[in-house]
């Protein structure tokens, strides 16, 4: 492994005050393709709860079983599904048989709910069996919705996730939808010093499997400590990113776990610093200590270096040029804290000051020379949307997801697909419409890879650039015709320029979305209506609006509950009895607690879901 690091200032006046943003990168020798692979040693933990039915099951099946056909014949693997209880469907077994394996994955059927902690056990338990040093070791789980049976105390949870990670099974959580606790999410994934990651819709699901194999594929390095010490002429200093750190007197100690050759780790610091001198100045002594393997055997490594500095005059600093891709990294790093602080104020219901803070970053760095990057002009239009949606009140649970999420992957992560994720609140709808492309540029909007990405159309045009385009006017699938697209200053990308109109397509019209949430209806909601048995009831494949039933066996009786996420699990319902049968799963219009509490009543059309 190597470490590299550079500095946002060359020179800094003698006798002044000054910060100094530090970048430190740790990555491969080499080619990153060269890089040794070790085996994997995975288990794959799906939630099938009720909530999962349709889609979000049949894209996670999708999903794993295309993980499974990557997966080397010398990996091995197991597959533990979870509602109620935990049911392992592979037990570990070496990646040989792939068709086998996702034929078994593919027999999943959702219902129940959701024993998050029965099926996380389930699956360290298994890596746990047949952990070596020298492989890496990690449990994926995959969850939709809130912990409601088993163990379900957020805090235990991610602190039994840090003591598994020592006992040497890392986690990494993936959060479906926008039914799950991104902040039980996360905490279990910084604990155990895997990874998360959020996905919005469908999908998604693929992709992300995708990225978290090529890391874990690629394992350079793992347990890697970075120990700075600052010198001196230090007077301040901070870590920037969101991982783990121990201040040992004027030392900081901080875990960043695992390296991958097709990521660089890095680490950043802003420094209060104060030369007494002119000349090459001592910042700070950096020391690395990491585990890797050499000749099939687990091998200690280390490294350490000093991060020096010039001191000079007033006129000499500001002639020195500055390291504009430090200063990037740093107000990276800063804009993924201060999401962080909005989402807890937002939490609190002040939403104004929330919004504030985002405004604020946005024009600190509209003003910037950063602006004319893709990234940082992409992250102005996140900021101005995000705090417009929290002006309006709009502040749900997408919202929170998103902005938690962005915050944990640029803190902690290197890599540009996975930054500013999110397709959440914008809408077209109010946008003129037009339905002739004369006299100006078409351009469209689609989804790629968790992003809603504008790209021109029209002939003349490089179709591969991107657009820089207002955040808060992209919805997927919508065709655009602006005034004018201009290049941005390097070339590298467009902006759209003028004014902007819906384009129309012959036939086309302009629907509003309802929503899509689960609701509770209100207690004037009509009875439910009951055909003669379950086999009359009409069929459907997705749940959509609707609210999740099904049967379980109490003695000799059925008895129908809820397994939508937000309703008690523990709640009888008063569900027609001819249409009650063991095994199906049924969406109903509407559910709503009964007047004296306790229970619930089903209200309006009643389907059969068809998985």
């Amino acid at each position: 492994m190597k470490a590299t690091y550079a500095l946002s200032k060359p020179t800094i006046v003698v006798g002044e005050s000054t910060k100094l943003s530090l970048v430190v990168r740790f990555g491969a020798e080499g080619k990153k393709e060269d890089a040794p692979r070790r085996k994997l040693n995975l288990s794959l933990v799906l939630d099938r709860s009720g909530s999962m039915g349709g889609t979000p099951l049949r894209q996670a099946i999708k999903a794993a079983q295309a993980l499974v056909g990557e997966m080397k014949e010398d990996d091995r693997v197991s597959v533990v599904i979870f509602d109620d209880s935990a049911d392992t469907i592979v037990d570990p077994v070496l990646a040989k048989d792939k068709k086998g394996i996702q034929d078994k994955i593919g027999k999943a059927r959702a219902g129940g709910c959701t024993n998050l902690s029965g099926g996380w056990l389930e699956g360290v338990k298994h890596v746990k069996k047949h952990a070596k040093k020298d492989e890496v070791n990690r449990v994926l789980l995959l969850t939709d919705g809130q912990a409601n049976m088993g163990i379900t105390d957020p805090d235990v949870l991610k602190k039994t996730s840090g003591e598994k990670a020592g006992e040497g099974v890392v986690t990494t959580t993936l959060g479906f939808g926008s039914g799950f606790n991104e902040d039980l999410l996360i905490g279990m994934a910084r604990e155990a010093e895997g990874n998360f990651y959020f996905i919005e819709s469908p999908e998604d699901v693929e992709q992300v499997f995708k990225i978290e194999l090529e890391g874990l594929s690629s394992v350079i390095g793992q347990n890697l400590v970075v120990s700075v010490r600052p010198d001196d002429v230090v007077e301040h200093g901070w870590v920037l990113n969101k991982y783990r750190i121990q201040e040992k007197g004027s030392e900081l100690e901080v875990t960043l776990g695992d390296v991958y050759a097709v990521e660089d780790k890095v680490l950043a610091l802003e420094l209060e610093v104060k030369p007494t001198k002119a000349g090459t100045i001592k910042v700070a002594s950096v020391q690395f200590q990491y585990q890797t393997v050499v000749d099939g055997s687990i091998k200690d490594g280390s490294g350490e270096f000093v991060v020096t500095v010039n001191a000079g005059t007033a006129e000499e600093a500001a002639a020195a040029a500055q390291d504009i891709n430090v200063i990037g990294e740093a107000r990276r790093l800063e804009t993924a804290k201060l999401k962080d602080e909005a989402v807890d104020l937002a939490d609190k219901g002040d939403l104004k000051n929330a919004a504030q803070k985002l405004r604020k970053m946005a024009e600190d760095l509209r003003n910037s020379p950063l602006a004319n990057q893709f990234a940082f002009a992409e992250e102005i239009e996140q900021l101005e949307h995000f705090a417009d949606r929290l002006e309006k009140r709009s502040y749900d649970g997408v919202l929170r997801k998103e902005l938690r999420d962005q915050s944990y992957q640029a803190g902690t992560r290197n890599r540009s697909d996975l930054a500013q994720r999110g397709t959440a609140g914008g809408s077209a709808a109010g946008l003129p419409t037009v339905t002739s492309a004369d006299g100006g540029v078409v351009v469209r909007c689609e989804k790629e890879g968790g992003k809603l990405r504008i790209k021109v159309i029209s002939d003349g045009f490089d179709s591969s650039k991107n657009v820089q385009f207002p955040r808060a006017i992209r919805q997927e699938g919508v065709t655009y015709l602006v005034e004018n697209v201009v290049g941005s200053n390097d070339g590298s990308f467009y902006r759209a320029a003028g004014w902007i109109k819906r384009l129309l397509r012959p036939g086309e019209t302009v629907s509003v979305s309802s929503g899509g949430s689960s609701r509770r209806a209100s207690s004037s909601s009509k009875a439910a209506k009951t055909p003669a048995t379950a086999a009359d009831l009409p069929t459907c494949t997705e749940i959509g609006d609707g609210v999740l039933v099904q049967c379980v066996p109490e003695g000799k009786k059925l008895r129908a509950r809820v397994v939508s996420d937000g309703y008690n699990p523990d709640y009888n319902i008063r569900f027609p009895r001819s249409i009650r049968e063991l095994g199906v799963l049924y969406v109903c219009d509407e559910v709503v607690e009964a007047s004296g509490g306790g229970s619930y009543i089903a209200g309006g059309e009643i389907k059969r879901l068809i998985q």
